[in-house]
């Protein structure tokens, strides 16, 4: 038995407010199914296929290809969309997918992630849609008098929480976000009340886990995770945009694409997942297949009094240090961070100037510039020391901050802590819903 394990496909995403941004998630969606679902091998429309994290080429077929077998069905571990709200551009990249799949006879198994969860007022999510047009299994258990209950999928609703194919028995769950330490037991003990004797169970589940976080909401415990090793032969993980792997038994592939810069370092990609007759579990994380480079440069205003100095250096490092678009690839998207202490006011940044000749430069898709230096007026009243990190000043500056208003006297550093938590989650273009979420929660605790 083989099968397909990917997750946060983020189909619809509009990195950056660019046009080209939805094309680029679906051309690296539909490339890992060609390759790794259909075993086809790697084509050249819409840009030059390569690793994932490293950009160059890797070896075809991958280890576990089978051949030319195709896998069984393919597993997707929450966050398929975006958004909740699905423009017509994303639906029919979806159903041109997923209709593949059809095509080719195999089933793809999902579940919501907090991307794409249905609204909780209403019965209706494009996902349940997908289901209902037969182009994939929502699994979704039900909650009755606050337990976990799994009923069995039924083609002529479309509905269930764990399906059956061949030696197989997938079991889905719900979003549960920083519920997630209460109700793994519950979840643990209604998958164990629905095992099928001799069959190889498999949950898919949408969370962060406890060492391998990238999101301030509190996550999974080890010790929670755990648990469902009662019960599971296979966890297949989503959320985390990075890939891990815990005791050959637990697998989170990372995100298909970069939905944010800050990921680009990341490993991510899919699993081909064998399973042999005594249901061993052999697999092979792939991330060879189509991708937009990244590339992000840290530039040192300290010692520059002036900005018309601070371009003409910065440029000159753009041009040493730069990846230049390539004929036949994809074009870059670049970040530039300036850092250090200002010598003066951020108002004379020369910004476009900066960012109109990195783009001739090196023919880059989109240049971003992020300024993360620290203003001359703070760096004036703060005693910046010289060996002192950026991370320690701007605490040092929160911390100030909150002092002044008496209302946090008796707890400055638990509300310093949620600034600076609800802060990273703005810059990595965390939804306002997540960012209320992390607030609201580490507020009832001050």
């Amino acid at each position: 038995m083989r099968f397909l394990h990917i997750a946060d496909v983020h189909l619809g995403c509009t990195r950056y407010q660019l046009a080209e941004s939805p094309r680029d998630f679906f051309d690296a969606w539909i490339d890992v199914l060609r390759r790794y679902a259909l075993s086809e091998p790697p084509a050249s429309a819409g840009g030059q296929p390569g690793n994932a994290e490293t950009g160059e080429s890797t070896n075809w077929p991958p280890a576990n290809a089978g051949g030319s077998d195709k896998v069984d069905f393919v597993i997707m571990c929450g966050d398929f969309f975006h958004k909740k709200a699905v423009p017509p551009e994303t639906m029919n990249y979806a159903v041109e997918g997923l209709g593949l799949l059809r095509e080719h006879g195999i089933p793809v198994i999902t579940i919501e992630g907090n991307h794409d969860q249905h609204y909780n007022d209403s019965d209706y999510s494009w996902l349940r849609s997908l289901a209902n047009w037969n182009f994939v299994h929502l699994l979704e258990p039900q909650i009755q008098e606050g337990e976990i209950v799994y009923s069995e999928w039924d083609e002529a609703t479309k509905r269930g929480g764990y399906i059956d194919i061949g030696r197989a028995r997938i079991f889905g769950s719900h979003w549960y976000g920083a519920a997630g330490n209460i109700a793994i037991p519950k979840l643990t003990e209604a998958i164990r009340g629905n095992r099928r004797e001799g069959a190889f169970h498999i949950l898919l589940l949408h969370t962060d886990v406890e060492g391998h976080q990238m999101h301030p909401i509190p996550a999974l415990t080890i010790d929670s995770l755990n648990k469902l090793k009662e019960v599971t032969d296979y966890v297949g993980l989503g959320h985390t945009h990075m890939h891990y792997e815990i005791d050959n038994w637990a697998f989170n592939p990372g995100s298909i694409e970069v939905t944010n810069i800050t990921e680009y370092r990341e490993t991510r990609g899919a699993f081909i997942v064998e399973i042999a007759d005594d249901n061993s579990v052999s697999t092979e994380h792939v991330t060879d297949y189509h991708h937009r480079p990244f590339q992000r440069l840290t530039f040192d205003v300290t010692r520059f009094a002036d900005s018309k100095s601070l371009t003409r250096a910065l440029l000159e490092d753009v041009r040493l240090k730069a990846r230049v678009a390539e004929v036949g690839k994809p074009a870059p998207i670049i970040e530039i961070a300036l850092t250090g202490q200002l010598g003066f006011p951020n108002s004379l940044l020369e910004m476009k100037q900066i960012r109109d000749e990195t783009m001739k430069i090196t023919g880059a898709l989109h240049v971003r510039i992020k300024n993360l230096s620290i203003p001359v007026e703070i760096g004036d009243t703060t005693e910046t020391g010289e060996d002192e990190g950026r991370e320690h000043i701007e605490r040092r500056v929160v911390d100030l901050i909150v002092a002044k208003d008496k209302r946090f006297k008796t707890n400055a550093e638990a509300i310093s802590d949620t600034v600076l938590g609800a802060k990273r989650m703005a810059l990595s273009d965390d939804e306002p819903e997540k960012i209320a979420e992390f607030i609201s929660i580490h507020a009832a605790k001050t």
